[in-house]
């Protein structure tokens, strides 16, 4: 699990969490680091290991593919692998593996050398105070998204509705959703996403964190699907450009869907979408809150003034200091 100490990331040793270069997508080096190098073909390569043995292995092996995260990833592949929490590693490090085990992990390693995410792997991810079920339908939740559910609950705080409408545009695995319902009892959460199978996994997760009763799940286009006015709407488009796609690394544009990411020639197609039609879903005095790339905040900045349906306008830094979110009041 994942937290915030005055302002300050912090990650446990539960082997939900995958490796915390999951940062947003336009903050990463250009290029890939990963090499997609092959894992060696005979499974008999940890027997007669220690966990301690394996880890080394394992970490040498990731490492020489250019994978920067990897004694971290060796660790919470090993854990997952046995069931047991990374403190666990620490305090058994001459345990042997069984057959089944040496096999599970071997495909593990394998699956990392070829790029895949580590979320992707395991099947989850730590975002705010769950760990949610991903796959390869639904962007990898980042840390950095956790400050658009900040900056919301602050401007709610700030400007108290009861029982207030909120509106989660593209909602992925449902995770700026979840934590907003969570964090506000008797919030009516409308959720919408264009991918069907991306859906799928934002219910899964509703039902097993218990907030399936406090979110509505709409399948659509951007507002396509939705009726009436919000408080508050909140979204974290794709906003990676046709040239910054093109040099992503290979763990994220090799698996993380396209469509989640794209955002035209520019990275900009969205905001211009979500800043004109918002106008028309939010309540007088209501908020919209769009999770942007640290590069586009004086683009999407002017899009929010030209529009001139706004004011109150201001931009709130990710945990890097970086431009992450933007909001502005409907008139």
């Amino acid at each position: 699990m994942k937290g915030i100490i005055n302002n300050t990331l912090f990650q446990s040793s539960d082997n939900s969490s995958a490796s915390m270069l999951y940062v947003a997508p336009d903050t990463l080096p250009a290029g890939d680091k990963c090499s997609g190098a092959q894992w060696p073909g005979d499974r008999r390569i940890f027997t007669h290991m220690t966990i301690r043995e394996i880890i080394s292995q394992a970490t040498r092996q990731l490492e020489e593919a250019g994978i920067p995260s990897a004694r971290l990833d060796a660790e919470v592949l090993l854990a997952f692998c046995l069931n047991c929490d990374r403190l666990e590693l620490i305090k058994n490090p001459e345990r042997m593996l069984d057959d089944s085990e040496r096999i599970s992990f071997h495909e593990f390693i394998a699956r990392r050398l070829r790029c895949e995410p580590v979320a992707y792997i395991t099947g989850r991810k730590a975002f705010w105070s769950f760990t949610l079920e991903v796959n390869s339908d639904v962007l990898i939740p980042r840390p950095d998204t956790e400050v658009i559910v900040e900056e919301t609950l602050a401007v709610f705080r700030t400007h108290p509705v009861d029982q207030p409408r909120i509106l989660d545009i593209g909602t992925g695995s449902g995770a700026i959703a979840l934590a907003l319902a969570a964090e506000i009892p008797g919030a009516q959460i409308t959720a919408t996403d264009i991918s069907a199978t991306a859906l799928t996994v934002a219910k899964k997760n509703a039902l097993a964190v218990g907030l399936d009763h406090s979110i509505t799940f709409l399948h659509g286009d951007l507002f396509a699907p939705v009726r009436g006015t919000f408080d508050l709407i909140v979204s974290n488009p794709p906003y990676i450009g046709a040239d910054e796609y093109e040099v992503l690394p290979a763990g994220v544009k090799d698996f993380e869907p396209r469509q989640a990411l794209f955002a035209g020639k520019t990275g900009l197609e969205f905001y211009e979408n979500l800043v004109y039609q918002a106008k028309n879903y939010l309540k007088e005095k209501g908020w919209l809150l769009l999770e942007i790339g640290y590069k586009q905040i004086q683009e999407v900045q002017e899009i929010m003034e030209m529009s001139e349906f706004y004011d109150g306008i201001g931009v709130r830094s990710d945990y890097a200091g970086l431009s992450r979110v933007i909001k502005g009041r409907r008139k």
